[in-house]
């Protein structure tokens, strides 16, 4: 399989004694030098300016002692053969030191030449180990089961505090570049001055915080602030950062990619191997630690076919995540593959790939081909950079060529999709992927106002389901009703990327328009792009004009009301919705629906395409059949349809030919380090070592370090725990630690009164994610959080055992940890999915919280209650704690032993509670090196310590 190269460079950085030359941790847009390890036989001989990736030569060190000791041509079954490679794996990783500082594949360095002479660099090359097991599938999957790797450089958003490193003591071990790209909200909408307007307000709201970060680009020596107001991370990654292939001091090897955000899959579009890690890890890595995970298995998802006239991007990442989620995919790799692949374009893959985390993949990968060069070219790539790229991967076979014969390739699972069975759909209302497709959308709508509270339900009574509030917008006459649209938002990485959704959009616009139809003026419309690329082809293309007209002037470049800063609501429209129970809709196109995300007063958020955010729009509601019902009246009085407004692909792909230029991205990304005037203007103290404000509600000296010494305080069991919260499946990081509005009446909301701060200053989760004590209160308030002790009453709350009186979590867990007893958490399926948000279990572990007990975890988030020394434990196949009679009542007792060197990764441990009953659940510590952080307390005290030593 076409990820095997990017597999084997994480492997051989399997010791800490290996070359760290490696990998570039990244959610934010960089051109950072990275170091490489004087440990590296050729890193001398490296220019260091554009080293990002984990060098190849060190890999192939690795395969050649896979090759020894098992017959790989034999006729055993191939299954035979992987069990006999994983017994000689631990074998491999002893000797794997002594391999780093040899360069046993002298041998098969060769030449890349140029066709008009000369050559592009020297690579190693895979075809000349003879080998195979490259052919039919991954090495790595063979001969490891786990492996650990250092990061050169970590990128980071603004969203991850670097406020643990600001003290004398720790100082930054690796290059980092932070990205301010999820902090822009949408204040002011459907003005030409709208971008101006919110940078304004957004520098007024986050001034201190910027100035810290700003305070923290000049006292660390090898960090770089990105300002706002750049792009999307993501988005710039794919048109500008990525490279797909290194030539490093003549020195050739495939780009991969690490980064704090869930959505770094977005690369995996550009054949460049790339997925998220937790802020947790990321913030260890910053300090030099090296990250440690499983091996995963690999999903083979086979496409053929060509997508239907008029069915967009976003209908078959919606189908795709479906698909992929229902087969069970967390954790492990997906490779694309078929000639479908080749009838798609790259931003189409990058659409993809960049849901990953929403169908739960560590990553979806796309080999590059054909496509994937042309893309490079549009992008603004030189043409030798390209001939490189491709000679380098025609030479290594692991470029795609759809005219020659497709080998057969060996996958842990198979899916596969005719791309002509994809249909107009959404996804909603509450999770991605719960697809609708477009033609059953009123129906499902229907069902979803009849079935009781759920993913699918809100249990409005029949005679409730057809009532009309009338009410009054700044003087004009207005109405909603259930499914009413009043959020809809042209956002997000996911779409905002892809020339083809986004002028789709425009399209519709424009037919709207000259139909004369309007979008209510009730209903809060935005657009905010990834980069400035979007505006300059909007505009050579003549039709941003009429998304304004629409009300979808552009309203910043960042990451808006995906992640939940979609601004208020204007006052008359929000009283309408709160004062009569409305279930109002958001209509956006972005990667996450989840519950309480998008905006407080927005009960059903629906995933769409840019194109039908528009329509949805027009339409004012999602209570419609697009087939049956029309959207509007035409300035003749005529019912227009969705197939009048609807652009087909021949008409989008005309557009974007002749609006979609090279020039553009050059000319964006010349100028994306430059800042602006408002970031440059920021005055910001000399000193190297922070001064922290007692009175700041932005900054606050973290906790984690207080009270620490010098010895591990040793591996901890509970005792005696009582159950703080009893949850069901799906239970989302956005459950866990909202980023989005403060509630008026939440535990934090009350911590900023006390402390003169206004309601309009409270601003959101995510801005003040550096004040612990804001954010520990902030734990667990989702605002549609269903607590199983509350008998399904949905808010912030729940029951404190002991005296059985409803309070805010917040508070109830405080009374636990004052009174000195253990809490856990009890949860169904899929627990922690969503965004890698650290703050999801360092709240937890400061409201006191030992373990949690789920019936299976997302990947990230298991990974970084590990790293806060939670620990996490799941249920056996087929029990959960309905199924064992547990109600959250009892108290429980978990025991461990003392001895951390008596803890296997994956061993079983028997729960034990107050009334007697018993079971068995297993202990989600993966690697020996998650064993070494629980013994500490977490991942960051294990730093420290190593440091202190050193």
């Amino acid at each position: 399989m076409y990820i095997t190269t990017a597999l084997l460079r994480r492997a051989s950085s399997s010791s800490s004694n290996t070359s760290t030359a490696g990998k570039r941790l990244i959610s934010s847009l960089s051109k950072k030098s990275v170091s490489n390890s004087a440990s590296s036989p050729i890193s001398s001989n490296f220019n260091q300016k554009n080293q990002r990736s984990l060098s190849f030569y060190s890999a192939l060190r690795t395969a050649q002692r896979w090759s020894h000791g098992v017959d790989w041509k034999s006729p055993a079954s191939l299954g035979a053969q992987i069990r006999i490679a994983s017994s000689a794996a631990s074998l491999f990783q002893r000797n794997i030191a002594t391999m780093a500082s040899e360069n046993a594949f002298k041998r098969i360095l060769t030449s890349l030449p140029k066709p008009s002479g000369g050559e592009f660099g020297k690579f190693y090359s895979l075809p000349a180990l003879n080998d195979p097991r490259i052919e039919i599938c991954c090495p790595c999957i063979i001969a490891f089961q786990k492996f650990a790797f250092k990061c050169p450089a970590v990128i980071i958003k603004s969203y991850l505090s670097i406020s643990n490193f600001s003290n004398r003591v720790v100082g930054l071990q690796v290059p980092v570049d932070l990205v301010i790209d999820h902090s822009v909200q949408v204040d002011v909408a459907g003005s030409e001055n709208a971008v101006k307007a919110n940078m304004e307000l957004e520098f007024q709201r986050n001034k201190e915080r910027f100035a810290f970060l700003k305070w923290g680009s000049n006292a660390f020596h090898n960090m770089l602030v990105v300002p706002p107001g750049s792009g999307i991370v993501h988005q710039v990654n794919l048109e500008y950062l990525g490279r797909v292939v290194f030539n490093t001091g003549g020195m050739l090897y495939p780009d991969s990619v690490v980064g704090t955000d869930s959505h770094t899959t977005m690369i995996d579009g550009l054949g460049v191997a790339g997925w998220g890690v937790g802020g947790i890890e990321a913030e260890a890595a910053m300090l030099g630690q090296p990250m440690s995970m499983v091996l995963p298995g690999v999903v083979g998802f086979k496409l053929s076919g060509k997508l239907k006239n008029g069915v967009t991007a976003t209908d078959l990442v919606l189908t795709v995540t479906q698909m992929l989620r229902k087969h069970g995919v967390v954790g492990k790799f997906v490779e694309f593959y078929g000639n479908g692949v080749g009838e798609i374009s790259l931003a189409d893959r990058a659409t993809i790939a960049n849901m990953s985390p929403e169908y739960g993949a560590t990553m979806g990968f796309f080999p590059v081909d054909h496509v994937t060069l042309q893309y490079l070219k549009l992008t603004g790539r030189s043409d030798e950079t390209v001939a490189m790229i491709e000679a380098y991967l025609r030479a290594n076979k692991i470029f795609v060529d759809y005219s020659e014969p497709q080998q057969e390739r060996v996958y842990t699972s198979y899916l596969d999709l005719n791309l002509a069975d994809v249909e107009p759909c959404i996804s909603g209302p509450k999770r991605p992927h719960d697809r609708v497709p477009l033609r059953e959308m009123k129906v499902d709508w229907h069902s979803c106002l009849d079935n009781k509270v759920g993913f699918k339900g809100f249990s409005v009574p029949k005679e409730a389901q057809e009532k009309v509030i009338k009410f009054s917008f700044h003087g004009q006459p207005a109405e909603l009703k259930h499914g009413s649209v009043v959020i809809a938002a042209i956002t997000s990485c996911t779409n905002t990327s892809n020339p083809s959704v986004m002028l789709g959009a425009a399209l519709v616009a424009k037919k709207a328009c000259e139909l004369g139809l309007q979008v209510k003026p009730w209903i809060k419309t935005s657009l905010a792009p990834g980069s400035g690329v979007v505006t300059k082809y909007l505009q050579k293309s003549g039709l941003q004009k009429y998304l304004n007209e629409q009300g979808f002037h552009i309203v910043g470049y960042g990451c808006t009301t995906c992640i939940g800063n979609s601004g208020d609501l204007d006052e008359s429209v929000a009283a309408a919705i709160s004062e009569n129970d409305i279930v109002a809709a958001a209509v956006l196109s972005g990667n996450r629906n989840f519950e309480g995300r998008v905006h407080p007063l927005t009960r059903a958020n629906y995933l769409a395409s840019p194109p039908l955010v528009v329509a949805y729009a027009l339409a004012g509601t999602v209570d419609i059949d697009f087939n049956k019902e029309p959207i509007g009246v035409n300035k003749d009085g005529k019912n227009v349809y969705f197939k009048d407004i609807w652009p087909s692909t021949e008409e989008i792909a005309e557009v974007v030919q002749s609006s979609v230029l090279p020039e553009m991205f050059k000319s964006t990304y010349e100028a994306i380090t430059m800042g602006n005037a408002m970031w440059n203007q920021l005055s910001v103290p000399t000193s190297k070592l922070y001064s922290w404000d007692p009175n700041s509600t932005y900054i606050h000296e973290p906790p984690y370090f207080k009270n620490m010494t010098m010895d591990p305080p040793g591996p901890h069991g509970v005792k005696d725990a009582y159950c703080l919260l009893n949850f069901g499946d799906s239970i989302t990081t956005d459950h866990i630690s909202p980023a989005g509005s403060i509630h008026k009446d939440s535990p934090a909301a009350k911590y900023l009164v006390e402390r003169g701060v206004d309601h309009k200053d409270f601003n959101s989760y995510g801005s003040r994610r550096g004040n612990d004590e804001i954010m520990a209160r902030g734990t667990f308030a989702n605002i549609r959080l269903v607590n199983k002790l509350l008998n399904g009453e949905v808010g912030p709350k729940t029951l404190h055992i002991p005296t059985g009186e409803r309070l805010s979590v917040f508070d109830a867990a405080m009374r636990y940890k004052s009174a000195g007893v253990h809490t856990i958490v009890l949860a169904g399926a899929e627990y922690g999915s969503g965004s890698s948000r650290d703050w999801a279990a360092k709240g937890p572990m400061l409201l006191g919280v030992k373990a949690v007990i789920a019936k299976s975890f997302e990947r990230i988030h298991r990974s970084n209650l590990v790293g806060m020394g939670i620990v996490p434990l799941c249920f056996k196949s087929g029990e959960d704690a309905d199924t064992l009679g547990l109600t959250g009542h009892e108290r429980y007792t978990i025991d461990l032993p003392s001895n951390i060197n008596e803890i296997r990764p994956g061993q079983d441990v028997t729960i034990q509670t107050d009334t007697g009953k018993s079971f068995t659940c297993t202990v989600r510590f993966d690697t020996e090196v998650e064993l070494a952080y629980f013994n500490h307390g977490g991942i960051l005290p294990y730093v420290i310590r190593q440091l202190t030593n050193q």
